[in-house]
């Protein structure tokens, strides 16, 4: 089995490329996906978020109001840092539990958006970041997101750099370009982890 860290900078298309390598036969294990579950209402981790932030981040349904917790944590990188020691430990446990349950040649994608800030470019066999110029992230978050200029560059200036990015990365994949041109280059890509992944099991 090859273990794959999947990162890159918010709207840097990261999503995309996962979808690519999925249609390829990944198994993909999403990060942010788990990090809501971790949270649902009547979990352990929904109470510990509660009493670290109080009752307002909670929504009238009793589930987490995303958007409110969002806008406090951005704006503060000390309680951002008490919501990552509350999340990322839960988020972890379910990742290593799916990963136990792939096949030996599976070709398992981690798709974790704070993968250089976390520091946890150690824990994969290989590192891929998708990279993409700040002007295209900005774009790409005001125009098909809806965020504001003012909240999309908070966002980024939120996560690491793109050099701090780029300085772990085994593989880049660039994505300026049209999706025909991601299409290929993640083509190459998919073709060098599945035989990573052959040599890991045999």
């Amino acid at each position: 089995m090859l273990s794959v860290g999947l990162t890159g900078g918010i709207g840097a298309g990261k999503s995309e490329v996962s979808r690519l390598l999925v249609e390829r036969g990944a198994l993909l294990i999403d990060a942010d996906r788990i990090a809501r579950e971790v949270v649902e209402p009547g979990t352990p981790g929904l109470a510990a978020v509660v009493e670290a932030f109080g009752e307002d981040v909670l929504a009238p349904d009793g589930s987490l109001d995303r958007p409110k917790l969002g806008s406090i944590v951005f704006a503060d990188a000390d309680r951002l840092a008490t919501l990552n020691k509350i999340v990322h430990p839960l988020v972890g446990a379910r990742s290593a539990e799916l990963e136990a349950a792939a096949g030996p040649d599976s070709v398992v994608v981690h798709d974790v958006p704070l993968l250089a800030e976390n520091g946890l470019a150690s824990l994969y066999d290989v590192v891929i970041v998708v990279d993409a110029s700040p002007r295209t992230q900005l774009d790409r978050l005001t125009r098909l997101r809806g965020m504001s200029e003012q909240d999309a560059r908070a966002r980024m200036a939120a996560q690491a750099t793109r050099a701090k990015r780029r300085e772990i990365a085994d593989i880049v994949i660039d994505n300026d370009v049209p999706l025909d041109r991601l299409t290929e280059q993640v083509d190459k890509v998919w073709a060098d982890l599945a035989r990573r992944a052959r040599a890991t099991s045999t």
